[in-house]
Formats: structure tokens, C-alpha cells, sequence
């Protein structure tokens, strides 16, 4: 006979609600779980087992008297907005799973006499937008009129990745839980967060979002980097949240991309969205957004090109195939540069396979599949 258990019965009434599952709809398609709330039968160890996996919870937590407190370690902006402390179980399990990556990398580099990156914080407490645009380019290493010289802003994004990866910033490029397709993360949700570390900032951009926007989520985060300050945000039709922080960074991200003064200029001679974004090498609706930043175009016409833009890029999405490279997949959703460290730390007998596969989310063959075709 199998054994039971008890259990307190308020804890899985909570890990159905923080799942995000409807209780009466789960309940219908689990009706054990009902005998167990009912006390008409006890779970055993196994069947718990299998209800900790359906409901992404950490077994042990089943145990606990109460629901434990989980906070967010940094504030999470909404347009229209200031800030909150919560966000669905999906962001959430995102950011602790990129806080893993980020304390173990961090302490590998230490470990490793690294210095730390002396652009973390270095603009904490000043609010110059052009001073720190500045010095994120000589950072860098690009000119004011860098993305000129690609012939498409797709090159243009592709060559600023590589750059920001080249200083230490890592990069990840993921749309579900680490490698879970049944764990989607919401744009309108998250289009990315970034956490601010003096010896390995991470940043997080929701591939599931149109590459258009990845870019301007990008260059915001790279000014929370420079400020000091880590954040999540939804990016509401490419808005900021009304937080000095936010509207600093966004001010940043805008004058990157599409400096005023040349901005101006061109604009003088071709008023015209789509010459322009072909000009500063951007996509038009960061392009529309600078236009509305710079008193160009009214409110009204801005959301009009923006709900018809996001129509259009999303037939694209619909149109395009479901399918894809898992490694090739792995490598964004991973970062290259976090994974060169992983296999540099396992090769030199610093970190264990054990390790290397939770921080990966990669096991066995798989895991050295990946590793002997990128390195």
C-alpha cells in the first residue's frame, strides 16, 4: 500500500491560484485534487509529486504551513503606470531562474580575480540623457552615426548585440520558461527586464516580441545598466512608465537610436516615417515613436501607425514557419558569451556537470551536443 500524506489544504488551493489556473476549471480536470480539499482521500508522495509539476512548484513547498512570501528583487514598471511587485508565475520563474545564472557567474568571475565594469551605476543619481547616451556609445565603441553604414536596421541590431555582449553584458533572447513551449511569457506582460550587477548585468528581451520593439527595449535596459538601477517593463505601445528612472531611460533609448539633432535635420527635408527609419537604420515604429517624442506627429496619428504596424508585423509572425533549430534556438535563449563562461568553468574542473546542467537547463547529450558545436 502506498502511503499518505497530509497535507495543509490551503497550500494547494494556493499553488492552483498561483499557477494562474481558473480553481474551478483545474479542479473539474483534476477531480482527485477535489477528494484531497474534501478530505475524502489523502495524496500520496508520488500523486503530490505529480501535482507539484503541473502546478511549477518547488515540492517541498507543499509542506509548508503557509504559502511563503515571493517578492520581486526589483520593481516591475507598467505604462500608464508607476510600479508593482507582482507579475505572473511565468515572468516571475524567469527572473529567478536568470538570478541563478547571474549570482553563479558573478561569483565565477570573481573567483577569477575579474574586475568589475566600471559602467555599472556610473550615471546612478544623474539624469543627463545626452551625458549618458555619450558614454554608452564610447562604451561601446560606436559613432553617433553608427548604424549608417548596415544596410538594413536588422544588421544594425545584430552588430549593437554583439557589441553590448562584447563588454560584458549578458544577453538573453527567450519567449517561454527557459526551454518550456508551454510556458509562454506574454509581451504585453514583459517585453524585458534587466538585472544590474557590477560584475555580470543580465538582460532579458522577450523574443516573442517583434524585432522592432527588441531594439528599443534593448538600449532602454542598457540605460538602467549605466544608471544603476534594475527594472522589468511592459512597454505598452513603446510608452514609458511615469517614473523618473523610466522616463530618464526612455529619453536615453530615444536620443541612441535617433539622435534629435540629426533627427531634425533629415525630418526638415523628408518628413516622411519610412525615409527616415531607412536613414537612421531603425524600424519605423521606433522612428514613429522619436517623431512623437519631438512633437512631429499628434498622439492620435502615433497610435493609428502603431496599431496598423503591429497588424501588419503580426500577419508576418503568422505567416512565417513554427519551427526552427533547437541549438540554434538554445544559443539566443542562452547567450553564447554566458555559455563560453560555462564551458570554460566546467572545463577547468570549477563547476560540476550537475551544475552546469540546472544553469543551462541542458542535460546529457544534449548538453554536450550544443557545447561541441558552439565551442
Amino acid at each position: 500500500m502506498r502511503p499518505e500524506v497530509n497535507i495543509n489544504t490551503n497550500m494547494i488551493t494556493w499553488a492552483i491560484t498561483r499557477a494562474g489556473y481558473e480553481f474551478n476549471e483545474f479542479i473539474t480536470k483534476t477531480p482527485l485534487v477535489l477528494d484531497w480539499l474534501e478530505d475524502k482521500k489523502k495524496p500520496t508522495l508520488k500523486q503530490l509529486e505529480s501535482f507539484s509539476k503541473k502546478v511549477y512548484l518547488p515540492f517541498g513547498y507543499l509542506f509548508l504551513s503557509k504559502p511563503p512570501m515571493e517578492t520581486l528583487p526589483f520593481p516591475f514598471f507598467r505604462t500608464n503606470k508607476t510600479q508593482q511587485r507582482s507579475v505572473s508565475l511565468n515572468v516571475y520563474d524567469t527572473i529567478l531562474l536568470i538570478q541563478q545564472r547571474q549570482d553563479w557567474l558573478s561569483n565565477y568571475l570573481r573567483d577569477l580575480d575579474k574586475n568589475v565594469l566600471n559602467f555599472v551605476g556610473k550615471f546612478q543619481n544623474k539624469n543627463n540623457h545626452r551625458e549618458i547616451v555619450s558614454d554608452i556609445r564610447k562604451t561601446l565603441g560606436l559613432p553617433i552615426n553608427w548604424a549608417s553604414r548596415f544596410h538594413t536596421w536588422h544588421e544594425a541590431l545584430q552588430h549593437l548585440i554583439d557589441k553590448i555582449e562584447e563588454i560584458g553584458i549578458i544577453m538573453i533572447f527567450n519567449g517561454v520558461v527557459e526551454n518550456n513551449t508551454s510556458r509562454p511569457i506574454k509581451v504585453e506582460e514583459c517585453r524585458g527586464f534587466v538585472l544590474v550587477d557590477e560584475m555580470s548585468p543580465f538582460m532579458f528581451i522577450n523574443n516573442s516580441d517583434s524585432k522592432a520593439a527588441q531594439l528599443f527595449t534593448i538600449v532602454h535596459e542598457l540605460a538602467h545598466i549605466w544608471t544603476g538601477q534594475s527594472a522589468g517593463f511592459d512597454f505598452r505601445n513603446l510608452q514609458p512608465a511615469n517614473d523618473p528612472i523610466e522616463l530618464l531611460c526612455d529619453k536615453v533609448a530615444a536620443e541612441f537610436l535617433v539622435p534629435e539633432v540629426s533627427f531634425n535635420e533629415i525630418w526638415s527635408k523628408h518628413p516622411n516615417i519610412n525615409y527616415t527609419a531607412r536613414y537612421f537604420k531603425v524600424s519605423e515604429i521606433v522612428l514613429a515613436r522619436r517623431a512623437l517624442d519631438t512633437g512631429k506627429i499628434s498622439r492620435a496619428q502615433f497610435f493609428d501607425f502603431y496599431e496598423e504596424y503591429s497588424n501588419r508585423e503580426f500577419i508576418k509572425k503568422v505567416n512565417q514557419s513554427s519551427g526552427g533549430d533547437f541549438y540554434a534556438t538554445t544559443k539566443k535563449r542562452l547567450s553564447l558569451t554566458f555559455a563560453a563562461h560555462i564551458n570554460n568553468a566546467v572545463k577547468a574542473n570549477m563547476l560540476l556537470y550537475r551544475d552546469a546542467y540546472k544553469l543551462t537547463g541542458l542535460n546529457g547529450n544534449t548538453f554536450q551536443k550544443f557545447f561541441t558545436k558552439h565551442f
